[in-house]
């Protein structure tokens, strides 16, 4: 069943041999072994990325999870040391999200948990989405967007969105603002263009009554960011606390005079499953370091 799981989680019977430190065939001896004895299929080759979980084995992964924890707790138990957590624990965090709060989630987490090996998936809102509901990761940071009935969520964050113009940009004196969408219609539009966040924005621009002139459409905050301090405008609604950005240019955040809906940050988990200790261990972290908690 631990090998199940960790195979579940890499998708990849190669990485997950690495992580298990034995050999391929052995773990996939083992695999077989289990699947013989669940009487169904768990896993689906995926040509040129590694394996998937079958509807059969998302099932027994939910159910494993606790399982495997407990049966990591007996040591603890008989020794009566019930307060200690551990075992394995994947996040999955999409990426505007990542850099500014979660690596002090993260310390604050395996400081107080120092038995847990926690890793982190970062990817954009249907990766996480796609590792979250596939089992890879058990708990995941992402947006509202996108998410339906079969996760589970809770609100840490409201995140408003804003303009980012470069520092020499005629509305930069302006800042903190506000400006109206309108008044940017005519410049170019550099938009972060992700799954789910691509709808979000340009459904903003849609309830201001505006037509954007999309001049770059780019997947990575950090890019979007730089070829803003170039020229153009970007809408986001992550607020760095910096103005630098990695070309050497400076970015300036003005508020948006349109009553424009926030993005939610989310904490996620499938409906359907039991959390671990280890999972609610981290979710207690994450309510300490974001605000609308």
């Amino acid at each position: 069943m631990r090998y199940f799981t960790v195979v579940a989680q890499e998708q990849n019977m190669t990485a997950a041999a690495a992580e298990l430190r034995i050999t391929q065939s052995a773990l996939s001896s083992a695999i077989a072994q289990l699947e013989a004895a669940m009487e169904t299929q768990l896993f689906r080759r995926v040509p040129r990325r590694g394996v998937e979980l079958t509807e059969a084995g998302s099932r027994l992964l939910r159910e494993s999870l606790p399982l495997i924890e407990a049966a990591d707790r007996l040591p603890t138990l008989v020794q009566r040391d019930e307060e200690t957590v551990a075992g394995r624990l994947v996040v999955g965090v999409y990426e505007p999200i990542a850099s500014l709060r979660v690596p002090d989630v993260v310390a604050t987490f395996e400081h107080r948990h120092p038995h847990v090996e926690l890793a982190v998936l970062e990817g954009d809102q249907e990766f996480v989405l796609q590792a979250l509901t596939s089992g890879a990761c058990e708990v995941a940071l992402m947006y509202g967007m996108g998410i339906g009935p079969r996760v589970r969520t809770e609100v840490l964050e409201h995140l408003a969105p804003h303009v980012l113009v470069a520092a020499d940009h005629p509305l930069a004196a302006r800042a903190p603002g506000p400006v109206s969408l309108a008044e940017l219609a005519d410049e170019p539009l550099v938009l972060l263009d992700l799954p789910h966040t691509r709808e979000y924005l340009l459904g903003l621009f849609e309830l201001a009554g505006v037509a954007p002139r999309v001049r770059h459409r780019l997947t990575g905050y950090e890019t979007v960011r730089s070829f803003v301090a170039r020229g153009g405008y970007a809408v986001l609604n992550r607020r760095l606390p910096h103005r630098a950005t990695h070309n050497g240019g400076r970015v300036v955040a003005l508020d948006i005079a349109e009553a424009l809906p926030p993005v939610d940050v989310l904490l996620a988990r499938m409906a359907d499953g039991r959390p671990t200790r280890r999972a609610r261990a981290f979710a207690e972290a994450c309510r300490e370091h974001f605000p609308a908690r």
